[in-house]
C-alpha cells in the first residue's frame, strides 16, 4: 500500500513474498477442490508470520495492524483463500495483543503462538443467531478452577486444521445474549463434529465447515475483558481493516491481470488504442479509491489505538463500517471491469487473464459480515451520531 518501509518492515514484505509465489502456485487447486491451503499455510509457518503481531516482549515482532494489512493484500494477489485465512488468524491474534497482555495465561499463549506458529480459528457464528457476533445462545459453565462450553457453530473457518479455537459464549447460563466472553481452546482440549460442509461459490479454500463444539478448559483461558470491549476496541475494526486488505489483494491481481492483456494488445497492433483502454483506466481509478479508503481507515484505527473511548465511540464504529462497505462494493465492480477488459480468455478458466476465481472469491466479501446487517447497525447509530465530514477528522 506504499507506506514508509522500514527495515522490519521490509523482512517482512519479503517474507511474504516468498510465501506468495507457492500461494500462487497452488491456488487454482485449492480452489477447484476446495481444500486447505497446507502448503501456503506450512509456508507462513516456515517463514513465521503468524506471531508477527506478538509484542517483542513476548517473542513476536510486535507488528501493527498497517503492517499485518500490508501482508494480506500481498497474499491477496496470490491466492484469496490463503490470504483470508492468514487475516483471520491475525483478527483473533489482535484481541489477544490488545486484551490478553495482562493476563498470565494469555501473555504465556502469546509466547507459544510465537514459537510453535500456532494457527488460530475463530468461532463466533452460532445456529439461531447467524452471524450476530454480538450475541451469544450458548454459556460458558465455569465449575472451581474449570470451564466447560458446548456450542453449535455453523461456522468455524479452517477449524480442522486449526491449533486453537477463540470462541464467544455468554459469560453464565443466566447471562443475557450480549453478555458475552471470549475463550480460548487449545486443539486438546475440545472436539469439533462436523454438521455442515463448506460447498460454496468462492473462498473455497478456508474450510469454513459447521461443528459442533465441545470443550473443557482451565477457567484462565477466559479472557478477562467482556467480549463487548474486545469487539468494539480492536475486533470490529481489525476484522474490517484485514479483511479489506484480503479484498484490495484480489482486485489489484484483477487489474494486473487486465492491464497485461490491454498491453498484449497494443503489441499486436502498435498505433492504435486497443479495446479495453478506456475500461483499464477506469478501473486503476477505482483501484485507488478502494486504496485510499483502507489506507484512511488503517491510520484512523492506528491513531485512536491508545483512547479506549474512541475506540468504543459511535463515530469511530460507524467509520470502521463504512471502511468495511466501501471495500466489499467496489472491488466486485473492479472484478467485473477486468473481467470485460480480458473477454472470453478471462471468462475461461486455465488463461493467463482468467478471473473466475477472483470473481467468485470477491463475492464473499459482501457476506462477511452482511451488508445488510452493518448498513442497519450504522443507520441506528447515525439516528444519534452526527456524521463526521472533516477531511483531517
Amino acid at each position: 500500500m506504499n507506506f514508509p518501509v522500514k527495515i522490519t518492515e521490509q523482512s517482512l514484505i519479503v517474507r511474504t513474498a516468498r510465501v506468495g509465489e507457492i500461494a500462487a502456485k497452488y491456488a487454482d487447486a485449492v480452489d477447484a477442490e476446495g481444500r486447505f491451503p497446507s502448503e501456503a499455510v506450512d509456508a507462513m509457518k516456515a517463514e513465521r508470520l503468524l506471531g508477527i503481531q506478538v509484542p517483542r516482549h513476548l517473542g513476536g515482532e510486535g507488528a501493527s495492524t498497517t503492517e499485518v494489512a500490508e501482508l494480506c493484500s500481498l497474499l491477496g494477489q496470490a491466492c484469496a483463500a490463503s490470504a483470508m485465512i492468514f487475516a483471520m488468524h491475525h483478527i483473533k491474534l489482535s484481541s489477544l495483543v490488545e486484551h490478553g497482555t495482562e493476563s498470565e495465561w494469555h501473555a504465556g499463549f502469546m509466547r507459544r503462538v510465537a514459537a510453535e506458529q500456532l494457527l488460530i480459528a475463530s468461532a463466533t457464528t452460532e445456529g439461531g443467531i447467524g452471524g450476530n457476533l454480538r450475541n451469544s445462545i450458548c454459556a460458558i459453565e465455569v465449575s472451581g478452577d474449570s470451564c466447560r462450553l458446548e456450542k453449535d457453530a455453523t461456522v468455524i473457518s479452517y477449524g480442522s486444521h486449526a491449533d486453537a479455537i477463540l470462541i464467544t459464549s455468554r459469560s453464565h447460563p443466566d447471562a443475557t445474549p450480549s453478555d458475552q466472553v471470549l475463550t480460548a481452546f487449545l486443539k486438546d482440549q475440545y472436539t469439533l463434529e462436523r454438521t455442515h460442509i463448506w460447498n460454496t461459490l468462492g473462498m473455497r479454500g478456508t474450510c469454513s465447515d459447521g461443528f459442533l463444539f465441545k470443550g473443557q478448559a482451565p477457567a484462565v483461558q477466559i479472557l478477562p475483558k467482556p467480549f463487548a470491549e474486545i469487539a468494539a476496541q480492536s475486533m470490529l475494526a481489525s476484522s474490517h481493516l484485514l479483511w479489506s486488505g484480503v479484498w484490495y489483494g484480489i482486485a489489484v491481481d484483477a487489474v494486473s491481470r487486465a492491464q497485461a492483456f490491454v498491453r498484449a494488445a497494443a503489441r499486436k497492433s502498435p498505433g492504435v488504442a486497443p479495446p479495453g483502454a478506456l475500461r483499464l483506466a477506469e478501473v486503476s481509478n477505482l483501484l485507488q479509491m478502494v486504496k485510499s479508503n483502507v489506507v484512511a481507515g488503517l491510520k484512523a484505527y492506528e491513531g485512536a489505538k491508545a483512547d479506549p473511548d474512541r475506540l468504543s465511540s459511535m463515530g469511530f464504529a460507524v467509520a470502521m463500517n463504512n471502511v468495511k462497505i466501501a471495500s466489499s462494493e467496489t472491488i466486485l465492480e473492479i472484478v467485473n471491469h477486468a473481467m470485460l477488459i480480458c473477454g472470453i480468455v478471462g471468462y475461461k478458466n486455465g488463461t493467463p487473464f482468467s478471473l473466475g476465481r477472483h470473481l467468485r472469491d470477491a463475492h464473499s466479501a459482501q457476506l462477511m459480515i452482511s451488508n445488510d446487517r452493518i448498513l442497519g447497525n450504522t443507520s441506528s447509530m447515525l439516528l444519534v451520531h452526527k456524521q463526521d465530514t472533516s477531511l483531517l477528522g
